[in-house]
Formats: C-alpha cells, sequence, structure tokens
C-alpha cells in the first residue's frame, strides 16, 4: 500500500472531524445561546461537512480495502466521522497501528 492512501486518509479526518466540531459548536450557539449568525454559520459548516464527510467515506474505504481491514474495522473507521472528536481518537490509533507497518516494510538504511 502507498503513503499516499494513507496521507489522504489522515487529512480527511482532521477536516472531518474540525468540521463536526464546529457544527456541533454551531448548533448549540444556535438552539441552546440562540445567537445570531449561529443558523447560518450551521447551515454553511453542515454542508462543507456533509459534502467533504462523502469523501472522507471514500478515502477512508480505500484505505481499508488495501490494508484489508475486516468489515468490523472498517464500519468503525467509516463511522468515526459521524461522533464529534471520535475522528481524532480514531485517526490516532489507526496511525500508529499503520505507521509500524510502514516502518517494518521499509529497508533499513544501511551507514557509511
Amino acid at each position: 500500500m502507498k503513503k499516499s492512501v494513507f496521507t489522504r486518509y489522515r487529512v480527511m479526518a482532521y477536516v472531518t472531524g474540525v468540521l463536526l466540531v464546529l457544527l456541533t459548536l454551531g448548533v448549540i450557539a444556535k438552539y441552546v445561546f440562540e445567537l445570531d449568525g449561529a443558523e447560518s454559520f450551521t447551515r454553511v459548516v453542515g454542508i462543507a461537512h456533509g459534502w467533504l464527510y462523502i469523501l472522507y467515506l471514500v478515502f477512508a474505504f480505500d484505505l481499508g480495502s488495501k490494508a484489508k481491514w475486516p468489515v468490523k474495522k472498517q464500519l468503525w473507521v467509516l463511522l468515526a466521522g459521524t461522533v464529534p472528536a471520535a475522528a481524532f481518537v480514531v485517526e490516532r490509533k489507526i496511525s500508529h497501528e499503520l505507521e509500524a507497518a510502514f516502518a517494518e516494510d521499509s529497508p533499513a538504511v544501511a551507514k557509511a
């Protein structure tokens, strides 16, 4: 598996996670505090999160299929973009796992 597949997933996990946290804060501002401008903020961030979540799903599925994950793990990663802050936790766990795998696969560098 190429490292670029992993990098695409990581970027989209962070983007999706940040947008979902912003969306959650916007919804709280809109319904709990009834702040002016919260409705338009929530609409814009919600639309952005929706479209970018679809891209996240594509990249996460691509990573999972190339890493040959079981279905349960694949679903766990795919759903991480729907729970605020879960994308960060899942991305960190997957990063540690895959970076260790990349380190094992890379050839040893010879010292002069």
